[in-house]
């Protein structure tokens, strides 16, 4: 079966070039019960100062916390998306509507960026998160018993 192209989940760009984009490429795991339903993604930014692109892995977790903060956003107000076992990307709604962008990789950098992204980016990133659902749902409905400690040998 062949994979689904690639969705971003995150596109923003301003008239400047500057570009911050989370891109679906595809399952961690495909077919493997504890890996199936994470996300390979790449962050890829582009800014006068830096050209980077990263490696993410989203858990269905991280994007329904990417959707509460979505719902909730507004001026002064923050969305992150992964971070704790990787790079994290954070946005601040700024004031003026534009938008602070951090990019924090532990291993290899910390940037932050100021975007001007289009006045319904927050709307479009909804449909963006609708649209990767239906492209790459979360299939798994059993979890493995050794992710919760359970074993066969084990006697209870």
């Amino acid at each position: 079966m062949e994979e689904p192209d690639p969705v971003d989940l995150i596109h923003l760009v301003d008239a400047d070039g500057d570009r911050c984009v989370v891109r679906v490429t595809g399952r961690h795991q495909p077919g493997v019960l504890t890996g199936h339903d994470i996300l390979r993604a790449d962050v890829l930014v582009s800014t006068d100062f830096l050209d980077a692109r990263l490696e993410l892995h989203l858990f269905q977790r991280d994007l329904a916390s990417w959707e509460h903060e979505l719902d909730g956003l507004a001026p002064g107000g923050t969305a992150r998306i992964g971070g704790g076992r990787g790079p994290e990307l954070g946005m601040r709604l700024n004031e003026d509507r534009s938008v602070s962008v951090t990019v924090h990789d532990p291993d290899r950098l910390t940037t932050v960026f100021s975007i001007q992204p289009q006045d319904d980016w927050v709307q479009d990133h909804r449909v963006r998160l609708d649209r990767l659902r239906q492209v790459w749902p979360s299939e798994v409905v059993e979890s493995s018993p050794m992710v919760y400690g359970w074993s066969p040998d084990r006697k209870n």
